[in-house]
Protein backbone atom coordinates (compact mmCIF):
# COMPACT_ATOMS: atom_id res chain seq x y z
CA UNK A 1 0.00 0.00 0.00
CA UNK A 2 1.40 3.42 -0.94
CA UNK A 3 0.39 7.02 -0.35
CA UNK A 4 -1.26 7.16 -3.79
CA UNK A 5 -3.37 4.01 -3.23
CA UNK A 6 -7.16 4.22 -3.63
CA UNK A 7 -8.77 5.94 -0.72
CA UNK A 8 -10.66 4.02 1.94
CA UNK A 9 -14.16 5.38 2.43
CA UNK A 10 -14.82 6.55 6.00
CA UNK A 11 -18.50 6.42 7.06
CA UNK A 12 -19.91 9.85 7.81
CA UNK A 13 -21.02 8.82 11.29
CA UNK A 14 -17.39 8.17 12.29
CA UNK A 15 -16.11 11.59 11.29
CA UNK A 16 -15.39 14.29 13.87
CA UNK A 17 -17.69 17.29 13.91
CA UNK A 18 -14.65 19.46 13.25
CA UNK A 19 -11.73 17.83 11.49
CA UNK A 20 -9.00 20.38 12.22
CA UNK A 21 -6.15 19.00 14.32
CA UNK A 22 -3.28 21.25 13.25
CA UNK A 23 -0.42 22.12 15.59
CA UNK A 24 -0.25 25.72 14.43
CA UNK A 25 -2.06 27.39 12.89
CA UNK A 26 -4.65 25.56 14.93
CA UNK A 27 -8.43 25.29 14.90
CA UNK A 28 -10.23 28.65 15.12
CA UNK A 29 -13.71 28.42 16.62
CA UNK A 30 -16.63 29.64 14.47
CA UNK A 31 -17.61 32.11 17.19
CA UNK A 32 -14.21 33.78 16.83
CA UNK A 33 -14.79 34.14 13.11
CA UNK A 34 -18.16 35.74 13.81
CA UNK A 35 -16.47 38.22 16.16
CA UNK A 36 -13.90 38.98 13.50
CA UNK A 37 -16.66 39.62 10.99
CA UNK A 38 -18.29 42.08 13.37
CA UNK A 39 -14.93 43.77 14.00
CA UNK A 40 -14.54 44.18 10.26
CA UNK A 41 -17.23 46.83 10.35
CA UNK A 42 -15.75 48.77 13.26
CA UNK A 43 -12.05 48.06 13.83
CA UNK A 44 -10.40 46.82 10.63
CA UNK A 45 -9.05 49.67 8.59
CA UNK A 46 -8.86 52.10 11.53
CA UNK A 47 -5.87 53.58 13.35
CA UNK A 48 -4.20 51.35 15.91
CA UNK A 49 -3.29 54.46 17.91
CA UNK A 50 -6.91 55.35 18.59
CA UNK A 51 -9.10 54.28 21.49
CA UNK A 52 -11.05 51.39 19.88
CA UNK A 53 -7.98 49.38 18.88
CA UNK A 54 -6.13 50.29 22.06
CA UNK A 55 -9.14 49.01 24.01
CA UNK A 56 -8.79 45.72 22.11
CA UNK A 57 -5.13 45.46 23.11
CA UNK A 58 -6.21 46.27 26.66
CA UNK A 59 -8.67 43.36 26.54
CA UNK A 60 -5.87 41.03 25.53
CA UNK A 61 -3.52 42.25 28.26
CA UNK A 62 -6.17 42.15 30.99
CA UNK A 63 -7.37 38.74 29.88
CA UNK A 64 -3.87 37.24 29.91
CA UNK A 65 -3.16 38.76 33.31
CA UNK A 66 -6.28 37.05 34.68
CA UNK A 67 -5.73 33.75 32.84
CA UNK A 68 -2.20 33.33 34.20
CA UNK A 69 -2.92 34.90 37.61
CA UNK A 70 0.01 37.26 37.15
CA UNK A 71 1.60 38.91 40.18
CA UNK A 72 0.92 42.64 40.31
CA UNK A 73 4.51 43.54 39.45
CA UNK A 74 4.66 41.37 36.30
CA UNK A 75 4.02 42.82 32.85
CA UNK A 76 2.11 41.61 29.78
CA UNK A 77 4.19 42.66 26.77
CA UNK A 78 3.17 42.50 23.10
CA UNK A 79 5.50 42.84 20.13
CA UNK A 80 5.30 42.60 16.37
CA UNK A 81 6.42 39.29 14.92
CA UNK A 82 6.13 35.78 16.33
CA UNK A 83 8.24 33.63 18.63
CA UNK A 84 11.01 33.49 16.03
CA UNK A 85 11.27 37.26 16.32
CA UNK A 86 11.27 37.01 20.11
CA UNK A 87 14.37 34.80 20.07
CA UNK A 88 16.22 37.73 18.49
CA UNK A 89 14.67 40.13 21.03
CA UNK A 90 15.83 37.89 23.87
CA UNK A 91 19.34 37.51 22.45
CA UNK A 92 19.62 41.28 22.10
CA UNK A 93 17.95 42.43 25.31
CA UNK A 94 17.71 39.65 27.89
CA UNK A 95 20.89 37.57 27.68
CA UNK A 96 23.76 39.52 29.23
CA UNK A 97 26.82 37.39 28.51
CA UNK A 98 25.95 33.71 28.22
CA UNK A 99 22.80 31.62 27.92
CA UNK A 100 22.10 27.99 28.59
CA UNK A 101 19.64 26.20 26.31
CA UNK A 102 17.93 22.90 27.07
CA UNK A 103 16.90 21.67 23.64
CA UNK A 104 14.93 18.57 22.69
CA UNK A 105 13.47 19.48 19.32
CA UNK A 106 13.44 21.96 16.49
CA UNK A 107 12.28 25.10 18.27
CA UNK A 108 14.52 24.97 21.31
CA UNK A 109 17.45 24.45 18.96
CA UNK A 110 16.51 27.53 16.95
CA UNK A 111 16.73 29.78 20.00
CA UNK A 112 20.13 28.25 20.77
CA UNK A 113 21.22 29.11 17.23
CA UNK A 114 20.16 32.73 17.78
CA UNK A 115 22.39 33.21 20.82
CA UNK A 116 25.22 31.24 19.20
CA UNK A 117 25.20 33.67 16.28
CA UNK A 118 25.04 36.85 18.38
CA UNK A 119 28.54 38.42 18.15
CA UNK A 120 28.20 40.19 21.51
CA UNK A 121 27.47 36.98 23.47
CA UNK A 122 29.64 34.09 24.55
CA UNK A 123 28.80 30.73 23.00
CA UNK A 124 25.88 29.23 24.92
CA UNK A 125 25.92 26.10 27.02
CA UNK A 126 23.59 23.78 25.07
CA UNK A 127 22.15 20.66 26.70
CA UNK A 128 20.51 18.42 24.14
CA UNK A 129 18.22 15.41 24.34
CA UNK A 130 17.08 13.25 21.47
CA UNK A 131 13.66 13.99 19.95
CA UNK A 132 11.03 12.21 21.99
CA UNK A 133 12.81 12.88 25.28
CA UNK A 134 13.44 16.00 27.35
CA UNK A 135 16.50 18.05 28.37
CA UNK A 136 16.32 20.24 31.47
CA UNK A 137 18.35 23.28 32.54
CA UNK A 138 21.07 22.87 35.16
CA UNK A 139 22.91 25.62 37.04
CA UNK A 140 26.28 26.50 35.49
CA UNK A 141 28.64 29.23 36.63
CA UNK A 142 28.70 32.20 34.28
CA UNK A 143 25.27 31.58 32.75
CA UNK A 144 22.87 34.51 33.21
CA UNK A 145 19.85 33.23 31.24
CA UNK A 146 18.37 29.71 31.18
CA UNK A 147 16.11 28.90 28.24
CA UNK A 148 13.95 25.87 27.49
CA UNK A 149 10.58 25.05 25.88
CA UNK A 150 7.61 24.22 28.05
CA UNK A 151 6.31 22.19 25.12
CA UNK A 152 8.23 21.11 22.02
CA UNK A 153 5.80 21.42 19.12
CA UNK A 154 7.94 19.37 16.76
CA UNK A 155 8.10 16.23 18.90
CA UNK A 156 5.18 16.32 21.33
CA UNK A 157 7.38 16.37 24.43
CA UNK A 158 6.74 18.69 27.38
CA UNK A 159 9.09 19.73 30.18
CA UNK A 160 8.38 20.96 33.70
CA UNK A 161 8.55 24.71 34.29
CA UNK A 162 10.62 24.97 37.47
CA UNK A 163 13.38 27.51 37.99
CA UNK A 164 16.69 25.58 38.22
CA UNK A 165 18.18 25.45 41.70
CA UNK A 166 21.25 27.57 42.22
CA UNK A 167 20.46 30.10 39.47
CA UNK A 168 19.69 33.14 41.61
CA UNK A 169 20.22 36.33 39.63
CA UNK A 170 19.85 34.59 36.27
CA UNK A 171 16.73 34.84 34.13
CA UNK A 172 14.49 31.88 33.26
CA UNK A 173 13.20 32.26 29.68
CA UNK A 174 10.53 29.71 28.80
CA UNK A 175 9.20 29.20 25.27
CA UNK A 176 5.48 28.62 25.74
CA UNK A 177 4.35 28.98 22.13
CA UNK A 178 2.46 25.68 22.01
CA UNK A 179 1.98 25.44 25.79
CA UNK A 180 0.49 28.75 26.90
CA UNK A 181 -3.25 28.52 27.40
CA UNK A 182 -3.31 24.71 27.26
CA UNK A 183 -0.91 23.57 29.99
CA UNK A 184 -0.88 24.45 33.67
CA UNK A 185 1.98 26.72 34.72
CA UNK A 186 3.13 28.90 37.60
CA UNK A 187 4.68 31.87 35.85
CA UNK A 188 6.50 32.79 39.07
CA UNK A 189 8.93 30.03 38.13
CA UNK A 190 9.93 32.08 35.08
CA UNK A 191 11.13 35.57 34.25
CA UNK A 192 9.75 35.53 30.72
CA UNK A 193 7.04 33.11 29.62
CA UNK A 194 6.64 33.93 25.94
CA UNK A 195 4.42 32.69 23.15
CA UNK A 196 2.64 33.42 19.90
CA UNK A 197 -1.16 33.22 19.54
CA UNK A 198 -1.67 30.65 16.76
CA UNK A 199 -1.94 27.52 18.91
CA UNK A 200 -3.93 27.33 22.19
CA UNK A 201 -5.15 30.87 21.57
CA UNK A 202 -6.65 29.89 18.19
CA UNK A 203 -5.51 33.03 16.44
CA UNK A 204 -3.19 33.93 13.57
CA UNK A 205 0.52 34.60 13.84
CA UNK A 206 2.19 37.98 13.70
CA UNK A 207 2.57 38.77 17.41
CA UNK A 208 4.81 37.71 20.23
CA UNK A 209 3.51 37.97 23.79
CA UNK A 210 5.57 37.77 26.95
CA UNK A 211 4.73 37.59 30.65
CA UNK A 212 7.71 39.35 32.20
CA UNK A 213 9.04 39.64 35.74
CA UNK A 214 10.58 42.81 37.20
CA UNK A 215 14.01 41.18 36.85
CA UNK A 216 13.53 40.75 33.11
CA UNK A 217 12.29 44.33 32.71
CA UNK A 218 15.34 45.62 34.62
CA UNK A 219 17.76 43.45 32.63
CA UNK A 220 16.44 44.71 29.31
CA UNK A 221 16.42 48.34 30.43
CA UNK A 222 20.04 48.11 31.61
CA UNK A 223 21.37 46.35 28.53
CA UNK A 224 19.60 48.73 26.20
CA UNK A 225 20.63 51.79 28.20
CA UNK A 226 24.25 50.71 27.95
CA UNK A 227 24.26 50.62 24.14
CA UNK A 228 26.48 53.08 22.22
CA UNK A 229 25.30 56.69 22.19
CA UNK A 230 24.20 58.55 19.05
CA UNK A 231 27.09 60.98 19.56
CA UNK A 232 29.61 58.19 19.22
CA UNK A 233 30.26 57.66 22.92
CA UNK A 234 31.14 54.05 23.65
CA UNK A 235 28.64 51.78 25.27
CA UNK A 236 27.44 48.18 25.23
CA UNK A 237 25.52 46.62 22.41
CA UNK A 238 23.44 48.16 19.69
CA UNK A 239 19.81 47.01 19.72
CA UNK A 240 17.68 47.68 16.61
CA UNK A 241 14.47 49.49 17.51
CA UNK A 242 12.31 46.66 16.20
CA UNK A 243 14.04 44.23 18.60
CA UNK A 244 13.88 46.46 21.67
CA UNK A 245 12.13 44.73 24.56
CA UNK A 246 11.89 48.06 26.36
CA UNK A 247 10.21 49.74 23.40
CA UNK A 248 7.70 46.89 23.21
CA UNK A 249 7.04 47.23 26.94
CA UNK A 250 6.59 51.01 26.73
CA UNK A 251 4.04 50.63 23.95
CA UNK A 252 2.27 47.75 25.70
CA UNK A 253 1.76 49.87 28.78
CA UNK A 254 -0.10 52.27 26.48
CA UNK A 255 -2.16 49.35 25.05
CA UNK A 256 -0.51 49.46 21.64
CA UNK A 257 2.34 47.89 19.69
CA UNK A 258 5.48 49.55 18.33
CA UNK A 259 4.37 49.10 14.73
CA UNK A 260 1.00 48.48 13.11
CA UNK A 261 -0.42 45.17 14.41
CA UNK A 262 -2.63 42.66 12.62
CA UNK A 263 -5.93 43.71 14.15
CA UNK A 264 -7.64 40.51 13.07
CA UNK A 265 -5.10 38.52 15.08
CA UNK A 266 -5.87 40.63 18.15
CA UNK A 267 -9.63 40.08 17.76
CA UNK A 268 -9.27 36.29 17.53
CA UNK A 269 -6.86 36.29 20.48
CA UNK A 270 -9.08 38.42 22.72
CA UNK A 271 -12.11 36.23 21.98
CA UNK A 272 -10.23 33.03 22.78
CA UNK A 273 -8.76 34.35 26.03
CA UNK A 274 -12.21 35.40 27.22
CA UNK A 275 -13.71 32.06 26.11
CA UNK A 276 -11.15 30.27 28.27
CA UNK A 277 -11.81 32.54 31.25
CA UNK A 278 -15.57 32.07 30.95
CA UNK A 279 -15.13 28.29 31.26
CA UNK A 280 -12.82 28.19 34.25
CA UNK A 281 -9.55 29.60 32.99
CA UNK A 282 -6.28 27.77 32.77
CA UNK A 283 -7.36 24.93 35.06
CA UNK A 284 -10.31 24.16 32.78
CA UNK A 285 -8.16 24.38 29.65
CA UNK A 286 -5.46 22.10 31.06
CA UNK A 287 -8.07 19.53 32.15
CA UNK A 288 -9.65 19.60 28.68
CA UNK A 289 -6.37 19.02 26.84
CA UNK A 290 -5.41 16.31 29.35
CA UNK A 291 -8.67 14.48 28.60
CA UNK A 292 -7.89 14.51 24.88
CA UNK A 293 -4.34 13.33 25.49
CA UNK A 294 -5.37 10.52 27.86
CA UNK A 295 -7.56 9.10 25.13
CA UNK A 296 -5.01 9.50 22.34
CA UNK A 297 -2.13 7.87 24.20
CA UNK A 298 -4.33 5.14 25.67
CA UNK A 299 -5.62 4.37 22.20
CA UNK A 300 -2.09 4.21 20.78
CA UNK A 301 -0.88 1.90 23.54
CA UNK A 302 -3.80 -0.47 22.93
CA UNK A 303 -3.06 -0.93 19.21
CA UNK A 304 -0.36 -3.39 18.04
CA UNK A 305 0.53 -1.09 15.15
CA UNK A 306 0.82 2.20 17.08
CA UNK A 307 2.76 3.61 20.03
CA UNK A 308 3.28 7.02 21.66
CA UNK A 309 6.49 8.56 20.30
CA UNK A 310 7.48 10.05 23.67
CA UNK A 311 8.49 7.10 25.83
CA UNK A 312 8.14 8.69 29.29
CA UNK A 313 4.45 9.24 30.09
CA UNK A 314 5.37 12.24 32.29
CA UNK A 315 6.86 13.99 29.26
CA UNK A 316 4.03 13.28 26.81
CA UNK A 317 2.48 16.57 25.80
CA UNK A 318 -1.21 17.07 26.41
CA UNK A 319 -1.48 19.69 23.64
CA UNK A 320 0.60 18.09 20.84
CA UNK A 321 0.31 14.32 20.62
CA UNK A 322 2.74 12.27 18.53
CA UNK A 323 2.01 8.64 17.68
CA UNK A 324 4.35 6.36 15.74
CA UNK A 325 2.82 3.83 13.37
CA UNK A 326 4.25 0.45 12.45
CA UNK A 327 6.11 0.51 9.11
CA UNK A 328 3.42 -1.80 7.73
CA UNK A 329 0.91 1.04 8.25
CA UNK A 330 2.03 3.91 5.98
CA UNK A 331 1.21 7.17 7.73
CA UNK A 332 1.15 9.00 4.41
CA UNK A 333 -1.73 6.81 3.20
CA UNK A 334 -3.64 7.26 6.46
CA UNK A 335 -3.12 11.03 6.37
CA UNK A 336 -4.17 11.31 2.72
CA UNK A 337 -7.34 9.32 3.38
CA UNK A 338 -8.23 11.44 6.39
CA UNK A 339 -7.64 14.65 4.44
CA UNK A 340 -9.93 13.47 1.65
CA UNK A 341 -12.66 13.29 4.31
CA UNK A 342 -11.99 16.71 5.81
CA UNK A 343 -9.85 15.49 8.71
CA UNK A 344 -6.71 17.55 8.27
CA UNK A 345 -3.25 18.50 9.52
CA UNK A 346 -2.22 15.36 11.39
CA UNK A 347 1.08 15.20 9.51
CA UNK A 348 4.30 14.65 11.51
CA UNK A 349 6.84 17.43 11.80
CA UNK A 350 8.63 17.39 8.47
CA UNK A 351 12.23 17.24 9.77
CA UNK A 352 11.60 14.27 12.05
CA UNK A 353 11.02 12.04 9.05
CA UNK A 354 9.00 9.51 11.03
CA UNK A 355 6.06 7.29 10.11
CA UNK A 356 3.91 9.22 12.51
CA UNK A 357 0.72 11.13 13.25
CA UNK A 358 0.88 14.46 15.12
CA UNK A 359 -2.37 15.68 16.66
CA UNK A 360 -3.09 19.17 17.95
CA UNK A 361 -5.22 18.92 21.09
CA UNK A 362 -5.43 22.58 22.04
CA UNK A 363 -8.42 23.80 24.08
CA UNK A 364 -10.51 24.67 21.02
CA UNK A 365 -10.38 20.99 19.98
CA UNK A 366 -13.26 19.01 21.48
CA UNK A 367 -12.07 15.79 23.18
CA UNK A 368 -14.96 14.01 21.46
CA UNK A 369 -13.42 14.96 18.12
CA UNK A 370 -10.14 13.37 19.22
CA UNK A 371 -12.10 10.20 19.96
CA UNK A 372 -13.68 10.40 16.51
CA UNK A 373 -10.27 10.88 14.92
CA UNK A 374 -8.92 7.68 16.43
CA UNK A 375 -12.03 5.80 15.33
CA UNK A 376 -11.40 7.03 11.81
CA UNK A 377 -7.78 5.91 11.94
CA UNK A 378 -8.89 2.47 13.15
CA UNK A 379 -11.29 2.26 10.22
CA UNK A 380 -8.66 3.28 7.68
CA UNK A 381 -6.04 0.89 9.04
CA UNK A 382 -8.56 -1.99 9.09
CA UNK A 383 -9.22 -1.40 5.39
CA UNK A 384 -5.71 -0.76 4.12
Amino acid sequence: MTADAPLVRIPADLLPRDGRFGCGPSKVRPEQVDALSAAGRTLLGTSHRQAPVRALVGRVRAGLRALFDLPADHEVVLGNGGSTMFWDVAAACLVERRAQHATFGEFGAKFAAATTGAPFLLDPDVRTAAPGSVALPVAVEGVDAYAWPHNETSTGAMAPVVRPAGTEGALALVDATSAAGGLAVDVRETDVYYFAPQKSFASDGGLWLALASPAAVERAARLERDRPGADGTPGGRWVPGSLSFTAALTNSRADQTLNTPAIGTLVLLAEQVEWLLDRGGLAWAAARTAASAAHLYGWAESRPWAAPFVADPAHRSTVVGTVDLDPAVPAAAVIATLRAHGVVDVDPYRKLGRNQLRVGMFPAVDPEDVRALTACVDHVVDHL
